[in-house]
């Protein structure tokens, strides 16, 4: 998959955010959550596949419960070194504020697809198996980016 667009919204010599450098990690099942001060207080969902992290903005804490269902909107792919940005991205930047590791792990997938994914997530706040589905386009969520991000029964 193509970091084109995580590029074309950095100037990588403002921000101290890591460029594509990493093509593949050891294990290749890297997961992590960013907490994400930027205009509105978000966690950044991230999961290597295919040699990125696919990533989701979760407006609310991660689900920690099977109680708890969370919107999870798509994102551009990030590069594989983005799993251990911790730091503040300068004002006038794309995501400016700060990023800090909340959760980091590694996931066991049991479906990928481009409708639905299911995972383990062996993390150090989330431990499980763990769902995202993708919602279909409504007048209120347009778009075709937005997810369903919640623990299942294990």
């Amino acid at each position: 998959m193509s970091l084109r667009e995580y590029k074309k919204r950095r100037n990588f010599g403002k921000t101290t955010e890591p460029e594509a450098v990493v093509e593949k990690s050891e294990k290749g099942n890297t997961y992590v959550i960013q907490r994400h001060h930027a205009k509105h207080l978000h966690y950044d969902l991230r999961l290597e596949i295919d040699g990125v992290l696919k990533s989701w903005a979760v407006p609310k804490e991660p689900p920690l419960d099977e109680k708890t269902k969370r919107l999870a909107v798509m994102t551009e792919d990030h590069p594989l070194d983005y799993a251990n940005f911790e730091g503040v991205i300068p004002e006038g930047q794309y995501g400016a504020g700060k990023v800090e590791i909340w959760d980091k792990g590694t996931f066991d997938a049991e479906e990928i697809s481009d409708e639905k994914i299911i995972i383990g997530i062996q993390g150090e706040k989330l431990k499980g198996k763990y769902a995202l589905i993708k919602l279909k386009p409504t007048a209120r969520f347009k778009g075709g980016n937005n997810w369903l991000f919640f623990k299942t029964k294990d």
